[in-house]
């Protein structure tokens, strides 16, 4: 590792300071609720005040919003409400709203928080990676500024805890590839196996954290079979390294199984683990469903509170792969081929025909401004991180490097699964688990740009200079192009030109 312990905190802890103030600033406004943060604020909201799920007063549409907003929090029923995701982000937005109130900035801090997280975990992952400081602070500055990720930072929904738990996870096996290697680079051959490792604090840390992905929202699940695969992939390399011979079997048995067991079986016991609210309130949606439906067959070993909560499983699962979603449509809903190149980002909130003079509008007469929320990622970001993608996947296959693999791991299982749904909307802001892989696979390529820092020594050309010159223009470009969209990211108010100065494309709009 890089032996800059202190400059590597203070670099990090910089880039991750700017990144809460882009997250932090003005959290509060717009002052309602903004697209889904109807369902999720309200649902967190509700698990802190009963402990589960309860519906809320709906008629006339949109009353409990308006009496939220007002001040008044009585505006639920007596009846559960069925919640189509787990509970686990939604118990981190209750924890921000038991800090700082049933208000916006309440219900956004978590979001904000752990948002801003994502980032500081990324520069440690990438520096881990690399053995550079630099390389590992690029990264997490490219994070810092990507519009969807800051976006999605600043409303209620799910998702920036998906990708926070996900880089956790993965970060935690990034430091158990180090942690097994020294070990076995230790112990010679033992019995022709290598080092027994059983029990690998990394990987049970791991395994927590993907257990919580997976809490916050079912999708992980994907993102857990190729890390787990990969995983094992890397404890194939390390044997074969040290010169164990039948190495894939050998492998199998010895590291295979305790990772299974680990990540697989600690992910699921920790997923379980997050629906203890559910599961002790009698009046929670579906909770009684075993004491009116006898058990059948090998069911009866089941308790009844665990038959329930298969129950209820099945419920969300319909609604996610039901009739009823497969023939709905939003104007919104956008195709995962055009993820990649941010072919159809997604209107959170927006506000038209703000006349002249009014509520901040500068525009001249004869010409109405407009505030939006887009949920759009830096485009400049975005492409040149499908074009890292692409020369990381050959790096990876070409020259067996292996740290390209976790990007194009973890980008394919976060994107790759949703084509199977496209039946169904699906939008854009999913993607925001795709970002941090992008953005590694992105600081790997620039670091090949920019080469050792002892090149320059080693030949008359000035081969550092050039690739810092490029690194430099492009980090900088990404800068500029995010400050131009920053303010359609954060509902400030321009004139009509002015926005669709920054509306590329139709398909943007």
């Amino acid at each position: 590792m890089p032996r800059d312990f202190e400059s590597g905190w203070i670099a990090t802890l910089a880039i991750t300071a700017m990144a809460a103030v882009l997250r932090f600033w003005h959290l509060s406004t717009p002052n309602k609720f903004v697209f889904d943060e109807t369902y999720y604020a309200k649902d967190a909201f509700s698990l802190l005040k009963y402990g589960y799920a309860r519906q809320f007063i709906d008629k006339p549409e949109g009353i409990a919003d308006k009496q939220i907003i007002a001040g008044n929090l009585d505006v639920f029923k007596d009846t559960p409400s069925l919640t189509v995701h787990p509970e686990v982000g939604k118990w981190m937005i209750a924890a921000g709203e038991q800090l700082f109130g049933m208000n916006t900035f309440g219900w956004r801090f978590m979001p904000a928080l752990f948002g801003t997280l994502t980032v500081l975990l990324l520069i440690r992952t990438v520096r881990r990676m690399t053995r550079s400081t630099l390389i590992g602070c690029i990264a997490g500055l490219l994070l810092a500024v990507d519009g969807l990720s800051v976006v999605m930072s600043r409303v209620a929904l799910l998702d920036i805890f998906l990708a926070f738990w996900i880089v956790a996870a993965v970060s935690c096996l990034v430091a158990d590839r180090d942690w097994s290697r020294r070990r076995l680079a230790d112990s010679l051959d033992r019995g022709g196996f290598g080092r027994w490792m059983l029990i690998r604090p990394w990987r049970l840390a791991a395994g927590v954290c993907f257990g919580l992905a997976l809490g916050t929202k079912w999708s992980a699940v994907w993102v857990i079979a190729g890390f787990g695969l990969l995983a094992f992939a890397w404890d194939l390399g390390a044997r074969r390294a040290i010169g164990v011979r039948h190495a894939f079997w050998k492998s199998a048995l010895i590291d295979g199984i305790p990772a299974f067991l680990s990540i697989v079986l600690v992910a699921v016991i920790t997923y379980t683990a997050t629906w203890t609210g559910w599961l002790l309130h009698d009046n929670a949606y579906d909770h009684n469903y075993a004491s009116t439906h006898p058990a059948q067959g090998v069911m009866k070993v089941v308790p009844d509170d665990f038959r329930s909560l298969l129950y209820y499983h099945k419920e969300v699962l319909a609604f996610h792969t039901g009739d009823y979603i497969k023939h709905a449509t939003h104007p919104y809903q956008s195709n995962p081929a055009g993820w990649p190149i941010v072919a159809r980002p997604i209107g959170f909130d927006a506000v038209n025909d703000i006349k002249p003079g009014t509520a901040g509008c500068t525009a001249p007469a004869g010409t109405n401004c407009l505030s939006v929320i887009s949920a759009l990622g830096t485009p400049l970001l975005w492409w040149g991180g499908a074009l890292a993608l692409i020369a990381g996947l050959i790096l990876w296959i070409g020259q067996r490097d292996w740290r390209f693999g976790l990007p194009i791991v973890g980008y394919l299982t976060c994107w790759v699964p949703w084509f199977f749904f496209d039946t169904r909307p699906i939008f854009f802001f999913y993607a925001v688990t795709m970002i941090p892989f992008t953005v590694i696979a992105l600081a790997l390529v620039l670091g090949k740009i920019l080469g050792p820092a002892k090149a320059a020594l080693q030949t008359s050309t000035p081969r550092r200079l050039i690739g810092s010159a490029a690194v430099g223009a492009f980090v900088v470009l990404v800068v500029l192009n995010f400050a131009y969209i920053w303010p359609i990211l954060t509902d400030k108010v321009l004139p009509h030109p002015e926005w669709l100065s920054r509306m590329w494309f139709k398909s943007w709009i």
